[in-house]
């Protein structure tokens, strides 16, 4: 009697499990206590040489004094902060990267055939990933395939007699 109404609850549970769409990653805060990244620190508050200059307000938009962390990035790396707008051309000094990565052509669209892909190999790879009775990460079970291993790489490139950058020793 007992084992009937166990493999009712085991598939009931497995059925509830299936029908949820939460995708590969479940990522929370571990507890109740304050979440460190919604504070977000402010530039100091300086004066303007001339307030005939300030940009115009505008509701929702930027602050002078809102951080950036892509473009401080970028400056702090010796870039132009001007870079990170994609309505500007690439830059002469960046010429012969562009030529060189882009020997074999470019095809406009890479980014919706890529995204495609993905979204299929998802379908595919997630009809198992929804059926789970406690909160896990997915995301690196269902990626592992496609995932190098940097130190077999390694030692595949030096067996092979190319010269390799120092790395740090192989996780035993």
């Amino acid at each position: 009697m007992r084992l009937p109404r166990s493999i009712l609850a085991v598939t009931l549970a497995l059925a509830v499990a299936g029908c949820s769409d939460i995708g590969l990653r479940h990522l929370e805060a571990p507890g109740e206590g304050p979440d460190e990244f919604s504070v977000l620190p402010v530039k100091p508050l300086t004066q303007p040489q001339d307030y005939q200059f300030l940009p115009a307000p505008t509701p929702g938009g930027g602050n002078l004094t809102d951080p950036n962390p892509t473009a401080d990035a970028v400056v702090a790396l010796g870039g132009s902060e001007a870079a990170l707008n994609a309505n500007t051309p690439i830059p002469s000094t960046d010429a012969a990267l562009v030529t060189a990565s882009s020997r074999y052509g470019v095809p406009a669209n890479t980014r919706q055939v890529v995204d495609t892909e993905d979204a299929e190999f998802r379908r595919k790879q997630g009809r198992l990933t929804r059926l789970r009775l406690f909160n896990v990460d997915r995301y690196a079970q269902v990626y592992e395939r496609q995932s190098l291993n940097a130190d077999a790489q390694t030692q595949a490139a030096r067996d092979a007699g190319l010269e390799t950058p120092s790395a740090p020793p192989a996780d035993e």
